[in-house]
């Protein structure tokens, strides 16, 4: 049986920032995610609703499964001003894809810290069927706010979390042990913790999040309306973006930060993890925290790759990134956008083609009012 201090000493010195663990079960919070299903809040996400049951229980992956390890790593980083995030004539990228991609740089290190937990285990980082921050807030990483994420009080939300099934059991004695720590202290609760406090009592209340996103995908606390989220316009979303979010949007290119920028825990106690796998987060330039418009309408597919290659941004494709920086282009409305906006007309991608359409309509309506 594995020791609860050694699995904690453990993931800190893999590079972890938190870690915490629960017993398998059905998924907490499953009620609230079929609900989530029904109302159709997942938009064109399929995968989320097929074999739904997978998510519901851990034990539908794996079923000796005997423990739920959950793990963050803060990616939180330098400050930016203000003025250069919100200069128009920018695309504003979030937070979480300034660097590397989160999936390579996480998972082999999961992999390796479920190897040494158990002999047989199973780690995902945001790829499997696994409700991460449903697990996280049972296994004492923080709670569920209005916004939808995972807050750790003492870290804020800007974190990544990966989640290893394990086939072993964790030391009742060592939680027992643990108890008399702070909860929620740097290396994650103990385990008896389970982070179900009363819905949202932990936001008291605070509406900022719902109040901060321009498209009212949080019509309710605690429920996101994926079809109206700028990050799921961006990034999920295959096809043109709505005609009426477009102008919402802001000079966001590729997902948002907004609801979780206003959240105080986040303004109050958000900063850079230590740890030497949080270095790959960090941006080796500003032009990666918020690239001027210009440049992105102007890329080819070669310089596209060359530009983004082991980035998340590579998930949207060429086609998606232009159809969102011509939106951006629009909202911006500003002449300097209009020759290469008009290139784009016969662009090879009919998305690009059409939301530069759109952009250019746009520009030149805003030159009448």
């Amino acid at each position: 049986m594995l020791s609860a201090s050694r699995v904690r000493e453990r993931a800190l010195e893999m590079g972890f920032d938190l870690v915490g663990f629960a017993p398998a079960g059905p998924t907490p919070g499953a009620a609230r995610f079929l609900a989530w299903l029904r109302a159709g809040y997942h938009a064109e996400m399929a995968y989320m609703a097929r074999a739904p049951e997978r998510r519901l229980d851990p034990r539908h992956l794996m079923p000796n499964v005997r423990t739920i390890v959950v793990v963050g790593l803060s990616y939180e980083t330098l400050a930016v001003p203000m003025e250069v995030l919100q200069d128009p004539a920018r695309g504003r990228i979030a937070r979480y894809a300034w660097g590397a991609d989160y999936h390579d740089v996480i998972t082999p290190v999961l992999r390796a810290f479920g190897d040494w937990l158990a002999r047989e285990s199973r780690a995902y980082v945001d790829t499997g069927p696994i409700l991460e921050r449903a697990w996280a807030a049972r296994c004492g990483l923080g709670f569920i706010g209005k916004n939808t994420c995972l807050i750790h009080p003492k870290r804020g939300s800007y974190l990544f979390l990966g989640a290893v099934l394990l086939s072993e059991e964790i030391e009742e004695a060592d939680h027992e042990h643990s108890a008399a720590a702070p909860p929620l202290n740097t290396a994650g609760a103990p385990h008896r913790s389970t982070g179900e406090d009363a819905p949202f009592s932990r936001c008291g209340r605070c509406a900022r999040c719902l109040v901060a996103c321009p498209t009212n995908a949080l019509p309710t606390p605690g429920v996101l309306d994926a079809s109206r989220c700028i990050s799921y316009l961006t990034i999920e979303l295959k096809g043109g973006i709505p005609l009426a979010l477009r102008p919402q949007m802001g000079n966001w290119v590729f997902g948002c930060d907004l609801c979780q920028d206003v959240c105080p825990y986040v303004r109050r106690f958000s900063r850079p993890s230590d740890s030497p796998l949080a270095k790959a987060f960090r941006p080796p330039d500003p032009e990666r925290i918020a690239p001027r418009l210009l440049d992105l309408l102007s890329m080819d597919r070669t310089a596209f790759h060359a530009r983004f290659k082991g980035t998340a941004i590579m998930r949207t494709k060429r086609r998606g990134l232009l159809r969102n920086a011509c939106v951006a282009a629009g909202n911006w409305g500003s002449d300097e956008a209009l020759p290469v906006l008009r290139r784009l007309l016969n662009d090879e991608e009919p998305l690009v083609r059409e939301h530069a359409v759109w952009a250019i309509a746009r520009i030149q309506q805003s030159a009448y009012t």
